[in-house]
């Protein structure tokens, strides 16, 4: 009987120190995680070189098994004090930081922030962010389609510079203001003295809604040239019923044509997502898109109606578990002039058929 009693003793001794372990390692305020998305895309215009148009950014190699984004990320959070580290590779990080220098090519967040409020969420924070702009990130698994919408592609997927936030206690409203070193820059351009701003407002009434207001207010020139560039996003995403959610948003932008004219070259970008999720794995998504830009602000085409483009695109997901998801999705882009190329032939039309693992651990 006593060895028995000692037998349970062991036992319940055992179960309090793994137990203890088990809480201690929950609690611990550091966090390793990690993401890999490898993709398949087909080009219908099948160009030679294997690259898409130079304005598309992810999953932008034809007829190759790529990654398209993997990262590793060390996340800190304690008391008042939080930091973020991630390094990434992936044929999104050699286009859309072509022009960062030297490691910086790899670094998809570095930051810290400080909680100056001891009642309230108030944070000071500084370093390379993702973006404060738009509802896609350049995570697929966290977004509604397989590739990337035109105002996503074409606005900052990532910042760098200091950001002052506040979130209210029952976490329903989220305001931001920003000091940044430009459209998406770590450094800013060569002879560029001038801070850039922008402001976050997001809004969640309710677990069925998010209202979203982004802005940038600054110059973007290099060399000393000063053009003011101002560009707001706006996006609301829905839970309309439990199985349809619907996003809607709005790019609109103006930069100076020259500096202190008065004058302003101007586009915009509308979009619209229904997502349908007929079962706990299984979702399918249809996006209708477009983006004008005229004057060749952000996409330069060399044309003489600029880049004017419709686009739309059908997506199917299937979590194949928790933690991975399996993706397909057929696209069309439309241009009112001959930008895209085919046998060596401008023409105005561009199909594509991607598929996508993407694993987070």
């Amino acid at each position: 009987m006593k060895k028995n009693h000692l037998f349970i003793l062991l036992l319940i001794c055992l179960f309090g120190v793994f137990t203890k372990a088990a809480a201690q390692e929950e609690k611990s305020p550091l966090q390793i995680s990690g993401y890999a998305e490898v993709y398949y895309l087909y080009d219908f215009n099948e160009p030679g070189n294997h690259k898409l148009p130079d304005f598309l950014y992810s999953y932008n190699r034809h007829n190759e098994v790529n990654l398209n984004l993997g990262f590793i990320k060390a996340a800190y959070a304690k008391d008042r004090v939080r930091a973020n580290m991630a390094l990434m590779a992936g044929t999104y990080t050699n286009a859309n930081l072509a022009g960062e220098p030297g490691v910086f090519k790899n670094i998809f967040e570095a930051n810290a922030g400080i909680k100056i409020s001891k009642k309230h969420e108030v944070w000071v924070d500084a370093g390379i962010f993702p973006s404060h702009i738009g509802f896609e990130s350049a995570i697929g698994k966290d977004c509604w389609t397989l590739t990337r919408s035109l105002l996503a592609e074409n606005s900052p997927y990532y910042e760098s510079g200091a950001k002052l936030s506040f979130t209210t206690d029952n976490g329903k409203v989220l305001l931001s203001a920003l000091v940044l070193n430009g459209w998406q820059h770590i450094q800013r351009p060569e002879g560029n003295n001038t801070l850039c701003f922008g402001h976050q407002l997001t809004i969640k009434p309710n677990d069925k809604i998010t209202l979203n207001s982004s802005s940038f207010i600054g110059n973007d020139q290099a060399g000393g040239k000063k053009l003011m560039r101002y560009f707001h996003n706006l996006y609301g995403q829905f839970q309309v019923v439990p199985k349809l959610g619907l996003t809607a948003g709005l790019d609109f932008g103006a930069q100076e044509t020259e500096q202190g004219s008065g004058k302003y070259n101007t586009w915009v970008a509308p979009i619209i997502i229904l997502k349908i999720t007929p079962t706990a794995k299984t979702a399918l998504a249809v996006r209708a898109e477009k983006y004008v830009d005229k004057n060749q602000v952000i996409i330069a085409t060399n044309t003489r109606n600029g880049f004017q483009v419709i686009g739309y695109s059908i997506n199917f997901d299937y979590a194949v578990t928790e933690h991975a998801v399996w993706r397909a999705e057929l696209r069309t882009l439309s241009s009112k002039d001959n930008i895209f190329v085919r046998d060596d032939k401008p023409i105005n039309t561009f199909v594509t058929f991607s598929t996508a693992i993407a694993v987070s651990f």
